[in-house]
């Protein structure tokens, strides 16, 4: 060995802590400059951009926030050394209806309640509630490593999202795409909103179910406490178990409250194999119900409130919680000689409120609604043609079926936190006007006075547009350069709530999908599997597992073995290893400083070296850059892993020791190999394991490295 060897960086002396560098190096990255692509150096004709599903602005992120950042951030950090002109466009959610839920639990806890609360006051407290949080997770996001351009940051509640919006809205009731009208609606009796079909869970629930006699007919339900209204009874017109009753035919009964009325309605919802064949009918509080009303012009009449209490038509049953009164309706019925029997093993599907689980009641209210299966037509079309793509075959099934099933959509939500539909209502007919400009003084069909709409949009209405509004549309130069962008990287449980309305709306408004390629994974569970709540006590807060492990242990846990569209376990001691990952790779490090300072550029590769880089080191690349190209990161990393580790580090390293205390051509082609190895481990890990990457290269000597940051180093090609 030479002799007055320099002494290696002081900094591998001791192991890698990743709390002693992870914030310096996001620091140096950020004074670069180089996560706003106009500053990225070279000649890049190339875009590649991604637009951040913005987090919610309410709360900690979350382990699937951890794993999108991930993901993201890997493709945009190899887009970056592939030479590309890389934008990360990052946001934040005022997501509308989930944060006023969450509002709402504060002010619950406080004492008060958003129903004895001035709009405006309840919006400027939510505003300050929502900014505070959007720094915090603004903050955690940048922990995560995500290189995001921070220099184009947008909030779902900036004026020129509300603006376009707006527009957006007016352009559909142009096009004869939206209505206002009087539809059932899913009703939260506790948040006292309307939802969308996509924000009902149903739970799978095993209820009585009665069985009635209804003058001559035998009737099945399982919510009794709807059928003070009922005065019309259905049947399939060919069930010729009543053919001797005729469509319109009235008989008298006696009914919960004392006789009344009914009129056979011959109607082909009637299901001759379900119970008797005959079913009663309660038009205010059904969908199926509300359809057969509207096709035989029959009465709607409300039963159940808008806080799940009976109405003034129950009689003696009125202002009781329908739970409460259900029990006492069958015993009066019971009473009369009206319950036939009761089947207590019914299983039947309950719609529930997905935030609450309180069950859904439905109700009959004015809201607007898109007409839906045009703009599926479009986005079905598009896919057809190739326009855009799915990374796994499931999803791009799972896609197909929705918009070809696709319903209208209710896009009014009761709630004072997000965009107010700019609109005017007639207090005299209930007509809906669109109003951009606030201008509208009376109705235009009754000439009666107006009311502007108090409801504001469903959060997906606007998210839906999210593409259009962070590129400026329609005549930024950032969407003329990155609009299409080249992948929506999300969850698979939205796929319908958001990726698919933002197809729709991007090709409405543009003519083109907003996204090249769609991209889904999997919910992160825990160690056993499990879907993680608080409830459960087996949440996962990235934070903490950042804290124990470092972020690049974190992302590494994250991505091996996670399969596009997959859930996916997150181990903490599987975690570990990676902690243990990144110690080694600096180990390597040192070792290879340390042998290699004397290091001569002009060295010729031995024939065996030679073959280290053709068989195996040109060979991982390959494999790892056609992994990365195929969106198959899992396997990227992986093999990552293990070559560094298994190859590198085990194999190697420790072939060199003995060529390293040679003298010669040997330890001079062994250096060159090392330093090789090293240089395009790190350049192929940095996507995954951004910050130790990044820490290592600064103290590389200057000869080692063809950029000053590691970031924006060339992707290896051997």
């Amino acid at each position: 060995m030479h002799d007055n060897k320099p002494a290696i960086p002081e900094v591998f002396l001791s192991p890698y802590n990743p709390g002693d560098h992870e914030k310096n190096i996001y620091a140096l990255w950020e004074k670069s400059g180089y996560f706003n692509p106009d500053n990225l150096p070279g000649d890049r004709a190339e875009t590649f951009s991604i637009v951040m599903p913005p987090p919610n602005a309410n709360g900690s992120l979350h382990a699937g926030h951890a794993l999108f950042v991930t993901v993201q951030d890997i493709m945009i950090r190899y887009a970056r050394m592939k030479g590309k002109k890389t934008l990360w466009l990052p946001g934040a959610d005022h997501a509308g209806f989930e944060t006023q839920v969450v509002y709402e639990k504060k002010l619950q806890k406080e004492g008060r309640s958003r129903f004895h609360m001035e709009p405006k006051e309840l919006y400027a407290e939510i505003m300050n509630f929502t900014q505070e949080n959007k720094t915090f997770m603004l903050n955690q996001l940048k922990e995560l490593g995500a290189s995001c351009d921070w220099s184009r940051l947008k909030f779902t509640l900036d004026d020129d999202v509300i603006s376009l919006v707006h527009d957006t809205f007016a352009q559909l009731e142009k096009d004869n795409l939206l209505y206002r009208g009087a539809r059932t609606v899913n009703w939260c009796p506790k948040h006292q909103t309307s939802l969308s079909n996509l924000e009902v869970k149903y739970q799978e629930r095993k209820d009585p179910f009665y069985y009635f006699q209804y003058g001559p007919f035998v009737i099945g339900t399982a919510r009794p406490e709807t059928k003070f209204g009922d005065k019309y009874v259905v049947m399939h017109p060919d069930d010729e178990r009543y053919a001797e009753y005729k469509h319109g035919d009235t008989f008298e009964l006696e009914w919960i409250n004392g006789p009344i009325t009914a009129t056979v309605i011959k109607d082909e919802a009637g299901n001759p194999e379900m119970g008797t064949g005959v079913m009663t009918i309660t038009p205010w509080h059904s969908d199926v119900d509300f359809e057969i009303a509207k096709r035989h012009n029959l009465d709607f009449e409300q039963i159940i409130d808008w806080t799940g209490k009976l109405l003034p038509v129950a009689e003696e049953f009125a202002g009781m919680n329908i739970t409460e009164a259900r029990s006492k309706i069958v015993e009066k019925l019971d009473s009369k000689g009206l319950l036939v029997k009761i089947d207590n093993e019914y299983e039947h599907a309950v719609p529930c409120c997905y935030k609450c689980e309180r069950e859904i009641e439905p109700q009959i209210k004015s809201q607007w609604f898109v007409k839906m299966k045009p703009l599926a037509d479009t986005a079905l079309t598009a896919l057809d043609n190739h326009e855009f793509s799915f990374v796994t075959e499931r999803d791009e099934r799972v896609f197909r079926h929705w918009l070809t099933n696709i319903e209208d959509w209710n896009i009014s939500r009761q709630i004072v936190w997000g965009i107010s539909i700019p609109a005017k209502i007639c207090t005299e007919c209930d007509h809906g006007m669109v109003d951009l400009d606030n201008t509208i003084a009376c109705c235009a069909i009754c000439g009666g006075g107006v009311i502007a709409d108090p409801d504001t949009f469903d959060t997906w209405f606007s998210s839906g547009q999210w593409p259009l509004a962070t590129t400026g549309y329609p005549d930024s130069p950032d969407f003329t350069t990155y609009y299409p962008t080249s992948v929506m990287e999300t969850g698979k449980d939205i796929i319908f709530f958001w990726v698919a309305r933002m197809i729709m709306f991007g090709l409405y408004r543009t003519g083109k999908v907003p996204f090249e390629k769609v991209y889904l994974h999997g919910m992160v569970r825990d160690k056993k599997g499990l879907k993680m709540s608080k409830s459960k006590g087996n949440v996962i807060a990235p934070s903490e597992i950042q804290e124990r492990f470092g972020t690049d242990a974190l992302r590494m846990g994250l991505m091996v073995n996670n399969v596009p569209g997959t859930d996916m376990n997150l181990d903490p001691d599987k975690v570990n290893a990676y902690k243990k990952f990144a110690n080694k790779l600096w180990n390597i490090t040192r070792f290879v400083l340390d042998n290699t300072d004397d290091y001569n550029a002009e060295a010729e590769f031995t024939s065996e070296d030679q073959k280290y880089i053709t068989e195996h080191l040109s060979a991982a690349i390959a494999e790892i850059t056609d992994n990365m190209d195929r969106d198959r990161y899992d396997l990227a990393a992986e093999r990552l892993y293990h070559f560094v580790w298994d190859h590198f580090a085990s194999t190697v390293l420790e072939e060199s020791k003995p060529l390293l205390a040679e003298a010669g051509s040997a330890r001079q082609s062994r250096q060159k190999l090392l330093r090789e190895y090293l240089v395009v481990s790190l350049k192929a890990l940095h996507p995954f394991m951004p910050f130790v990457t990044e820490t290592i290269w600064q103290e590389l000597p200057k000869e080692m490295k063809d950029t000053e940051l590691l970031m924006i180093s060339n992707w290896p090609e051997l």
